[in-house]
C-alpha cells in the first residue's frame, strides 16, 4: 500500500506490517483514505483528532446555513378585493422573513372553465409583491391548482 505522512508526504509503497509499524512507532493511526487505488493510499493520523475537526467544522457550517421554508397562500377565482389583500400583507410577511412563497388558486365545478381568471389574480398578486419579491416560476395549471412561486428580491440580490 502507499503511505502518506501526517505531514503528508510520501513514504512510498510498503506492505501492510510495516505501515502498521510505522503507525504504532508514531502513535498514530493508519487511515485508508482510497482503498479502491491500486495500490491502496493509507495516511498516517490522529483519527481522534481528525472526527472532532470535521464535527466541529460541520456544526460550524450547520449553523451559519438558513433554511428556506416554502410558505403557501392558497385563495380561489371569488375571492375579493379585502381577502385577496390579506393575503397579499401574508405573503409580503413570509418573503420578509426569508421564505419562499407558493401561491395556489383552487379551481372548484365551474371554475375550471375560466382559468384565465386564475391566471390574472395571480399575476396581480406577483404585481402587488414586485417591490418585495421576484417570480420564480410563471402560472401553472397543474389539475385544478393553479400555482406560482414568489422568492424574496434580497436573497436574488445578495446571491449574484
Amino acid at each position: 500500500m502507499r503511505l502518506i505522512s501526517a505531514q503528508g508526504e510520501q513514504l512510498g509503497i510498503m506492505p501492510l506490517a510495516e505501515a502498521m509499524a510505522k503507525a504504532g512507532d508514531a502513535d498514530l493511526d493508519l487511515v485508508k483514505i482510497s482503498p479502491n487505488a491500486v495500490p491502496p493510499v493509507c495516511k498516517l493520523m490522529d483519527y481522534g483528532k481528525y472526527r472532532f475537526e470535521q464535527t466541529k467544522r460541520d456544526k460550524e457550517a450547520k449553523k451559519n446555513q438558513r433554511i428556506v421554508e416554502i410558505k403557501e397562500v392558497r385563495m380561489s377565482p371569488g375571492i375579493d378585493v379585502n381577502d385577496f389583500n390579506v393575503k397579499v400583507r401574508n405573503a409580503q410577511r413570509f418573503l420578509a422573513d426569508g421564505n419562499r412563497v407558493k401561491v395556489a388558486v383552487r379551481f372548484r365545478g365551474r371554475e375550471m372553465a375560466h382559468t384565465d381568471i386564475g391566471k390574472r389574480l395571480l399575476e396581480k398578486f406577483a404585481a402587488d409583491c414586485a417591490e418585495v419579491a421576484t417570480m420564480d416560476k410563471e402560472p401553472k395549471l397543474d389539475g385544478r391548482h393553479m400555482t406560482m412561486f414568489l422568492s424574496c428580491r434580497q436573497n436574488k440580490e445578495t446571491k449574484k
